[in-house]
């Protein structure tokens, strides 16, 4: 089909390789189909309110590098369950869904790309089944959709954690201290995991692998007995003790966007630890920080990838479908087939194997 104008947003949670998508969007329309760009800000909220701006090769010139998004992003405009705080603190939910829809119509779009992670994946399907031609492109530091080998904005977090363990490393022994990184990931640890290995982690806690304490302390004190009166922990921030819950710091009901707010887990192992061992704990939360700042060689290169990729699938008219990397090439995959859907560590994969074959504890009785 010939493009002659297309819309983007991105939605969900911010994080690095954004930009960098949608300049590769840009200039593949503009450059390959003579198609016109229309930015649609703030995520789905600009779907609903008509908040554009105009995307040019100019436009997007020289964002490759920056972190964020230009367009805005925001995690609490489902338009199909729009949440609304009334006078009296409750919770009232709407669906603008059909006027969203009116919006893309009113803009004369021939397709929509949707750039985010599941949520905003599934919200991306959900329009699709509406009529609107979508092609999702998939974001998350998460690394936790199926159906893609890596999403791009994964390696930056991932390099950013290992540099904050590098720091704590040295540290951490020069005054004989556990030091505790608490890292994102709500049910995914692939950021834990990885970076934990790159960095050189005693011990990595991840939330599919329940932990328990007496397994971390018994890593801790072998150290100490062994000459290494130091350890380095990296948490992630939906690890469970056994037995135990998410440490959360709001619950979902109290919340426009209807999720829990996790946070702290890092400091409960902290408090676990100083009760059965004589070392000083020391807990960081890297928070947002792995989600800003410039992406890096590997991210810039993967979005520029999928949003190439993501313009030529919807010039063929393949819509309801999201660009995928299945190395070494970029596919497309089924929207229906991954909407929705978190992409878990397995509990058996190489990559815990691999970690446990080194002496990294997981928390866990030795396999």
């Amino acid at each position: 089909m010939a493009l002659k104008k297309v819309g983007i947003l991105t939605g969900g949670g911010d994080c690095s390789g954004l930009n960098a998508v949608i300049r590769a969007v840009t200039r593949a329309a503009i450059i390959q189909y003579g198609a016109k760009v229309v930015g649609i800000e703030g995520g789905f909220e600009g779907l609903i309110s008509g908040q554009t701006q105009e995307l040019t090769v100019r436009r997007t010139k020289d964002i490759l590098t920056l972190g964020g998004t230009i367009l805005g992003t925001t995690n609490k405009g489902n338009p199909f369950e729009y949440r609304e705080m009334e006078e009296d603190g409750s919770i009232k939910t709407s669906d603008y869904s059909d006027k969203a829809v009116e919006t893309f119509n009113a803009l004369n779009l021939d397709c929509l790309f949707v750039v985010g992670g599941e949520g905003t994946l599934e919200i991306g399907y959900e329009f699709f089944k509406k009529g609107i031609p979508v092609v999702g492109i998939p974001k998350t530091i998460d690394n936790d959709l199926e159906k893609t080998d890596y999403t791009f904005g994964f390696q930056t977090a991932v390099q950013v954690a290992c540099d904050a363990m590098d720091r704590l490393q040295t540290t951490g022994r020069s005054h004989h201290r556990v030091m505790i990184l608490e890292v994102m990931g709500r049910n995914a640890g692939w950021i834990a995991l990885e970076a934990g290995i790159a960095g050189g982690a005693h011990i990595i806690l991840i939330p599919e692998i329940e932990y328990k304490i007496e397994n971390v302390i018994r890593k801790i004190q072998f150290r100490k007995k062994g000459g290494s009166p130091y350890s380095i922990i990296m948490i992630a921030e939906g690890a469970k003790e056994k037995g135990g819950g998410t440490i959360r710091t709001q619950e979902a009901k109290t919340r426009l966007q209807g999720v829990e707010k996790l946070g702290g887990v890092g400091f409960y192992l902290a408090k676990l630890i100083e009760k059965q061992i004589d070392l000083e704990v020391r807990t960081t939360v890297l928070g947002h920080i792995q989600r800003g700042g410039s992406p890096n060689s590997f991210d810039r290169v993967l979005g520029t990838r999928l949003g190439s990729f993501a313009v030529d699938a919807a010039a063929q008219g393949k819509f309801g479908t999201m660009v995928a990397l299945k190395t070494p090439d970029i596919v497309l995959v089924n929207l229906k087939d991954l909407a929705g859907k978190v992409r878990t560590v397995s509990v058996n994969s190489q990559l815990i194997r691999c970690a446990e074959s080194i002496g990294i504890n997981m928390g866990r009785e030795a396999m």
